[in-house]
């Protein structure tokens, strides 16, 4: 079983995550672009808040900056998309590789403490509330700000033309939209949730480092699909809704693999460990629609 220090050190990952999963929708469900950029753009978005904390500027305005060199990746990978026509598979590893370049410019060295400095955190630690649950308290609701908005903006009419840009691009051009825009935008805004995400990890682990963001594409993937098989999307409140509730999941399942002294599983397992549960939760989805479609066929024959 896992202590209570564990259990909320597993959401307030899960919840940042949540981000991670955000950014990963706008781009691999709604657009449908693979976007391997945010192995790139979470240490990037850490290593700008970072360094503008140690420098002395309000945590905030440093997590707001962070959103915006997230953006500034995202398009990136998206002009050279759709401006130099590179496959955008390609584009986006192109970036990625890139920026680990800029995040060691950025930082100076490969890591940078927090320890000492003041970050988003520190003014919530006044309240009465145990240590390890006011992170929990921030990010829960900077996730349901960033849920509502995202909503919101999905509804929107700019939403609906992106949303269109992803399911047929061509019929989306033939009624006037600008799909280079709509992916510009798209990919952008999901880099932006994802150095969101970054500038968070980095001031609740007091730390930012250039390698923090290797994997998080597999994490924020596992994210999704693990919500997906919990929750059906079957519209953008449920879809988001699955993003978090799948992140959590998946930290929770981690962390619980990892506890659970039966198996044996240590801390360098964990890459493994993640494999397991992306491949069971791609599989797991199809296999229960296949039981449910099997049941049905008997139950007509009887």
């Amino acid at each position: 079983m896992l202590s209570e220090i564990a259990l909320y050190g597993a959401v307030e990952t899960g919840l940042i995550y949540g981000l991670v999963a955000f950014g990963i929708y706008l781009s691999f469900r709604v657009l449908d672009f693979p976007d391997l950029t945010v192995d790139g753009s979470f240490p990037l978005g850490a290593a700008v808040a970072a360094v503008l904390i140690i420098e002395g500027f309000n945590p905030w305005l440093a997590t707001g900056a962070a959103i915006l060199a997230g953006m500034a990746a995202g398009s990136v990978t998206a002009l050279l998309n759709v401006k130099l026509k590179i496959l955008n598979l390609l584009a986006s590893i192109l970036t990625m590789i890139a920026l680990y370049s800029v995040n060691l410019r950025i930082m100076g060295k490969p890591n940078l403490a927090l320890l000492s400095e003041e970050t988003v955190l520190t003014p919530w630690y006044d309240l009465d509330l145990a240590y390890h649950q006011v992170p929990v308290l921030l990010f829960c609701i900077v996730l349901l700000v960033s849920f509502v908005l995202l909503w919101r903006f999905m509804k929107s009419e700019t939403g609906l033309a992106m949303r269109a840009t992803g399911a047929n691009p061509r019929m989306a051009r033939a009624q006037g939209i600008a799909t280079g825009a709509m992916i510009v935008l798209g990919v952008a805004l999901s880099n932006g949730l994802v150095g969101l995400a970054g500038a968070l990890f980095a001031q609740s682990q007091g730390a930012a480092d250039v390698t923090m963001g290797v994997g998080v594409i597999v994490i924020g993937l596992a994210s999704l699909i693990g919500g997906e098989a919990v929750i059906t999307p079957l519209n953008v409140v449920r879809a988001l809704l699955a993003c978090v509730v799948g992140a959590i999941l998946y930290r929770l399942a981690i962390a619980l693999a990892l506890n659970a002294d039966f198996i044996g599983l240590k801390t360098q397992d964990l890459n493994l460990v993640t494999a397991v549960l992306v491949t069971l939760a791609i599989v797991l989805p199809g296999a229960r629609n296949s039981l449910r479609a099997r049941f049905l066929r008997n139950s007509s024959k009887v």
